[in-house]
């Protein structure tokens, strides 16, 4: 119930995922009236040592320019009203009943890590990858394989978004190039003896319809070795495709990009990069379980910026597929979970569980409402799922914790002997990467494994066995 005594301490949220779109989460609250009047106290809980999510872990490592969304994202969590608890899996570390005896409010902001299915033959054949386990790799992502097989000469990427450039674009640049970024050293190793020297991207439908952002398909044409290919066969425009090139002026310099490409006489770059279009993956071909090529059906728009298959098939030399059609959000323990959208059923950013609103449950990003959207957008989307918080504050209806002490969960995961990372820790990480940078002339190496990084944040906690 809604008493003097709760108005008397600060709201205490906490969010589960230290990703761009909790962190906005903790920033909104932090500027709401609430926050002035009242006051808040937020625990960010995160399940990797280090914070930043995707920005992290899934951001091609010569994006620098994403990377500076960092800076922001530093500001938020410098300030006194948050608290970062790192290294800290919900759901096994901390459960729901733990999380609902400490806070007023818990936002889940987990986002997404696995590849969405993709269903068509020769899915499972040796050499048929998910998109996003390669970015783990690529990213040093500390729970996933440290090599990588880079044996094949024709590579395919199945996919239009800024996903499927990444690792086109990775697979295409030499180890060398990418050395000055923050690879790890395994990292630089497996690139400097990936074999690929013809990378082909495939998209079902037009250039009007491919899902790039302009800056990203303009950088693919930096690179001194990649030399990128389009058809002059695939610039084909509909009603539909005209329509939405008018209506949106990335559409349209997407469009513009790719005819430019088409027209131009090739160079003589080593790396082959081709974008097709109209090209509709149906079959992974295979020979003695590993991947042999590729099989895509032509397709034809229907006027509408849809497209319809043509009956005719080609088949593409390929050794190795790469799916990137698609993050799929994390089914989290305890917290219901819609499997056909990969979401948590909510309403605006109430988790609801069978029409009824699970008190003071929230939810936002990738989780919230599917892995779509550049960064931007997770800011109106935490924007939104705060509102109702500080709604359901002024009705009453938040959970009533029994101990919103700010030590209480400080003292529940020390007591489960859980290494925690802290915000303070995240500095002490820092700057250990951006020294092992400095030795090489680089401006940081990145840290994979998971006790490392926990000796580098936390050197005085006594490090517990690691976990799986």
């Amino acid at each position: 119930m809604h008493n003097e005594v709760m108005d008397a301490r600060p709201l205490r949220v906490a969010i589960v995922g230290a990703g761009p779109a909790g962190i906005y989460a903790a920033d909104a609250l932090m500027k709401s009236d609430t926050a002035g009047e009242r006051g808040v106290s937020i625990d960010l809980f995160e399940r990797m040592p280090a914070p930043f999510g995707l920005i992290r872990y899934g951001v091609a490592p010569d994006h620098p320019r994403i990377k500076g969304i960092i800076t922001a994202l530093h500001k938020v969590l410098d300030k006194p009203q948050v608290r970062l608890l790192g290294n800290v899996d919900y759901g096994t570390d901390i459960t729901l009943d733990d999380l609902r005896s400490f806070y007023d409010a818990v936002i889940f902001s987990t986002g997404a890590t696995d590849d969405r299915v993709m269903d068509i033959p020769g899915v499972d054949l040796d050499g048929s990858y998910g998109a996003a386990q390669f970015v783990a790799w690529y990213d040093g992502h500390p729970d996933f394989s440290r090599t990588w097989p880079l044996e094949a000469e024709k590579v395919a990427v199945i996919g239009v978004g800024n996903v499927a450039l990444d690792v086109a674009r990775v697979l295409a640049k030499t180890g060398d190039e990418l050395l000055p970024t923050e690879i790890p050293p395994n990292v630089y190793e497996g690139l400097k003896a990936n074999k690929a020297i013809e990378v082909h991207v495939f998209g079902r439908r037009g250039p009007a319809q491919a899902k790039f952002t302009p800056l990203e398909l303009k950088e693919l044409d930096h690179s001194p070795n990649i030399e990128v290919i389009v058809d002059p066969e695939d610039i084909d425009y509909d009603e539909g495709s005209a329509v939405a090139r008018r209506g949106s002026k990335i559409t349209d310099q997407v469009a513009t990009i790719i005819e430019n490409y088409a027209i131009r006489e090739p160079g003589d770059r080593p790396h082959k990069l081709f974008l097709h279009f109209f090209e509709s993956p149906v079959e992974i071909l295979g020979s003695d379980g590993k991947v042999v090529g590729l099989r895509t059906e032509r397709t034809q728009l229907d006027g509408t910026g849809n497209v319809t298959p043509t009956g005719k098939y080609t088949d593409w030399e390929i050794g190795a597929v790469y799916r990137a059609v698609g993050y799929l959000s994390d089914n989290l323990p305890a917290i219901p979970f819609d499997e056909q959208a990969g979401v948590i059923p909510n309403e605006s950013g109430r988790i609801f569980d069978e029409g009824t609103h699970l008190t003071g449950l929230y939810t936002t990003g990738w989780v919230k409402r599917g892995p779509i959207g550049l960064i931007g957008h997770t800011k109106g989307d935490a924007n939104e799922t705060v509102e109702c918080i500080l709604d359901d504050m002024k009705a009453g209806s938040l959970n009533d914790p029994s101990s919103p002490a700010e030590a209480s969960v400080v003292e529940l995961l020390e007591s489960r002997s859980v290494p925690f990372t802290t915000w303070d820790g995240w500095y002490r990480l820092d700057e250990h990467e951006r020294k092992l940078g400095e030795a090489e002339g680089r401006e940081r190496i990145k840290v994979v494994e998971r006790e490392d990084m926990l000796a580098a944040a936390e050197p005085d906690k006594v490090l517990a066995a690691p976990r799986p």
